[in-house]
């Protein structure tokens, strides 16, 4: 038997093994092991944590995950201020710089020369060795504390190498791949996308649940020891090495330089490797390698004297609009695009630049046949800055913005909390796929066997025009698709017809409608019992049901306004599926309180006797609220196996803790 004494050893075994392995990953970028080694490592040390609690460290890779939902975020004082750059932007200034140092310091002294990270500065205080806040710059002198998002940065060391207290500083950034990813999530969600990776990296940074800091995929490069000499460091350059050495990201592109001439070529070839990194630069920066030169010459108020930042000219090219084109993706949003004249642009040819809403093409005012300057945002995407004005034809004609779907000729609408037009048409082709797929979907119709590869099919053979076309399939339809055999249709017929007879919260979740969640739609049926009922309401009824806000209510009337979804709605109920609510009352549950009645109840881990969705849905049936994340007025927290942090913190915060047998033992006892 595992004793606490063995775990805890073996617990110390596995962090230090997975923090070399992290450490190679996401600070050296030469990972040693695959992924299903880490992860398996990762798991056992769950376990062990889980199993004895007491044994978790604050530095354990565990601890990263983030989850936790912050009030805000409190102020600091820097112990030193943290100066931000003089700027230069000619090669002529550089050397004004290096003339007026080398005028002031009368010995020779050499450059290292760095790569201007395009991101937030950040201050990391470490106490023997142990992470323990993290800062934002802020105005210099008071920074906010965001020790707890920082920590969900996985280059960031929790633990160093050796137990030193040290201040450093550094650049928190957003890879470009990461940028691209985030960007394209958001304007597929209708949302406003960042500018840039360093927007994108700063409202990150200072988001109130740092289980979204976590997913954003962040970086760092640490260039700044405060009090090196008390450490027996004398020059930049030494001081990046020691730092990499206690297990800092540092940026290895840094270079000692001389002469002008030396620093010339270093700005002249990252300029040219400028879009091929994988992160986003904007210059180069200047830093007296000699800690006794730094010293000597000190700072200005603003500014420290022994430093300069080159930023690079912009990369830009003029170009004329010769067509706006209109598209659907697949959650019907339509988004505008400029179609322009092919330029070279940061390495490669561009002709097309996402406008991104109708809003963003209102501000910017871009018209056809206008003269626009382009650059690529982040080096990554190309973007319109601005339109030459002087260059506008004198016919010119400000853009239209569709009313009509450019794809099924649907009305467009403008949700209020959206800067995006919608197609909400349930037939637009456009969406038609999508919207299968989540219709079958688990928590929606529960229509096992019902995948996007069977989707693709169904569509492909065109056997399905909109969701209510699924239960007018037959045998020898499915017969015909690709690895369908006697089996494998009836077993989806089955699944299909089994639908029909669902409680109607599910069929409302499964349209797809904007901010209508399961929960929300289990509430509205509870109030509404019949869809026809939900379908003739007003905002001001939905706003009378508990948790309702004007965006749900906006959302559902303007849904069930579109003469396309009635129809939808019509044709499913000719085909026999179910409109009316089957699960418990409101009413009911008030007479009948249960032992979950009331509580704030969290699922964690993998249940076995039953799925999370069934779980949620029963207690929720039993006058639970189910959440997503512990916290202190969490009541009760149901562990299945495996189950990791939210276990940890649960204990952490003595919230009571049951496994899935007593879970099972109070449904019984309910029943």
């Amino acid at each position: 038997m595992l004793t606490e004494q063995a775990a805890k050893k073996r617990a110390q075994e596995l962090r230090k093994q997975l923090g070399e392995w992290s450490h190679q990953y996401y600070v050296m970028d030469q990972p040693t092991v695959e992924d299903v080694v880490y992860d398996k490592a990762y798991q056992e040390l769950v376990g062990l944590e889980k199993k004895f609690p007491q044994i978790i460290v604050n530095d354990s890779p565990t601890q990263r995950v983030g989850g936790q939902v912050l009030s805000g975020f409190n102020k600091l004082n820097h112990e030193l201020p943290m100066l931000s750059l003089g700027d230069v932007f000619s090669k002529d200034e550089l050397a004004e710089f290096d003339k007026r140092l080398h005028k002031t310091v009368d010995e020779n002294f050499a450059y290292n020369c760095e790569l201007k990270i395009d991101g937030l500065a950040i201050s990391l205080v470490y106490e023997k060795g142990l992470f323990v806040q993290g800062s934002t710059r802020g105005n210099g002198v008071v920074g906010e504390d965001i020790t707890e998002n920082l920590k969900t940065i996985k280059a960031i060391p929790l633990r160093l190498t050796e137990p030193v207290s040290i201040e450093v500083r550094g650049e928190c950034y957003m890879p470009k791949r990461a940028f691209v990813e985030l960007n394209a999530k958001r304007e597929a969600e209708g949302k406003p996308v960042f500018a840039n990776p360093r927007n994108a990296a700063a409202g990150s940074l200072r988001q109130l649940d740092t289980g979204i800091t976590a997913r954003r995929h962040l970086s760092t490069f640490i260039y700044y020891l405060m009090n090196p000499e008390n450490l027996g460091i004398g020059k930049q350059s030494e001081a990046l090495k020691k730092m990499s050495e206690w297990g800092f990201r540092i940026n290895t592109e840094s270079r000692i330089a001389s002469t002008m001439a030396e620093i010339d070529a270093y700005i002249d070839e990252y300029q040219g490797k400028r879009t091929a990194l994988p992160y986003d630069i904007d210059g180069i920066v200047l830093k007296a390698d000699l800690f006794t030169v730094q010293r000597m010459v000190g700072n200005t108020v603003k500014v420290p004297r022994w430093a300069i930042a080159y930023k690079f000219p912009p990369d830009e090219q003029e170009t004329i609009v010769r067509q706006i084109e209109w598209t659907v993706g697949r959650t019907g949003i339509v988004t505008p695009t400029a179609v322009m004249d092919p330029v070279s642009l940061a390495g490669s040819i561009v002709a097309r630049a996402s406008l991104h809403n109708p809003d963003y093409l209102k501000q910017k005012d871009i018209r056809l046949m206008d003269t626009v300057v382009l650059h690529k945002a982040g080096d990554i995407i190309p973007e319109i800055s601005n339109v030459v004005l002087a260059n506008r034809p004198k016919d010119s004609q400000e853009s239209v913005i569709p009313r009509t779907c450019p794809i099924c000729d649907a009305e467009l609408v403008h949700l209020n909390d959206e800067v995006a037009l919608r197609c909400i048409n349930p037939k637009c082709p456009a969406l038609i796929k999508e919207s299968l797929v989540h219709f079958a979907s688990r928590n929606a119709m529960d229509i096992s066997g019902l995948g996007p590869k069977v989707v693709e099919q169904l569509f492909k053979h065109r056997l399905v025009a909109d969701v209510s076309d699924l239960y007018r399939l037959n045998f020898e339809d499915l017969i015909k698709l690709d690895k369908f055999k006697d089996k494998a249709a009836n077993n989806l017929l089955t699944a299909i017809d089994k639908s029909r007879h669902n409680s109607v919260e599910r069929l409302l979740f499964g349209l797809g409608i904007r901010h209508v969640g399961a929960k929300v739609a289990r509430l509205l049926m509870q109030h509404f019992r019949d869809l026809e009922k939900l379908m003739s309401a007003d905002a001001t009824e939905i706003l009378k049901i508990d948790s309702m806000g004007e965006v749900i209510a906006d959302s559902i009337v303007t849904y069930f306004s579109n003469d396309e979804v009635r129809e939808l709605i019509a044709e499913l109920a000719n085909v026999g599926v179910n409109l009316v609510y089957k699960g418990v009352e409101q009413k009911q549950l008030e007479t009948e309180k249960s032992y979950f009645t009331g509580k704030k109840i969290v699922l964690t881990g993998t249940l076995e006797h039953m799925s999370r969705s069934d779980a949620k849905k029963w207690l929720e049936n039993h006058g639970a609220n189910v959440t997503g994340s512990v916290s202190q007025k969490t009541d009760l927290l149901i562990a299945g196996h495996s189950a990791g942090s939210k276990l940890m913190k649960a204990q952490k915060l003595k919230v009571r803790v049951i496994d899935e047998e007593q879970f099972i033992e109070q449904m019984e006892e309910i029943k």
